[in-house]
């Protein structure tokens, strides 16, 4: 407590104040972008492919499966995020985000290509690792987003409409 205002305040150690995840989150509410190297770039599923399919809310996603739960999430006006990087030390990035019972929802679409498994493993043992609220869709899923989503989502308090 500040001796003189009487104002309660934290003093943080600095082993929190200079984690990378802390950071990188300042750095993205100032709206900072952080440089990456080439290698970065080329190693990146992310920049392998491009974000070049438009959804109904304006986001542009990197596949028509994605295309379609974001029209899902916004047709069912479930407040969502696409390719929101994770609150954790490691450098990771969930396909959407659904802010109502911190939800993550994973879409995996390469079940024959050995990189993206061995990916696809190490994603779901960080999203265990962190106890997050993981939805995970298929091809077939994808086709049948009205039957299956809304019993996932209820699952953790989220409610489509």
């Amino acid at each position: 407590m500040n001796s003189r205002s009487s104002i309660p305040y934290v003093r943080w150690p600095e082993s929190i104040l200079n984690t990378e995840a802390l950071l990188d989150s300042i750095d993205n509410i100032k709206g900072v972008d952080k440089p990456k190297t080439d290698s970065d770039k080329m190693n990146s599923f992310r920049h392998k492919f491009e974000a070049t399919h438009r959804a109904a809310d304006g986001h542009f996603v990197r596949s028509k499966a994605e295309m379609l739960i974001d029209n899902w999430l916004y047709m069912a006006e479930i407040v969502h995020a696409y390719e929101r990087k994770l609150p954790i030390e490691e450098e990771m990035y969930c396909d959407f985000y659904i802010p109502t019972g911190k939800v993550y929802i994973e879409f995996w679409g390469y079940d024959n290509d050995e990189k993206y498994l061995a990916r696809k493993q190490q994603k779901q043992a960080i999203y265990q690792k962190y106890n997050f609220n993981l939805i995970e869709l298929t091809d077939a899923e994808v086709l049948n987003l009205d039957d299956i989503l809304p019993r996932m989502l209820l699952k953790f308090g989220v409610q489509a409409y």
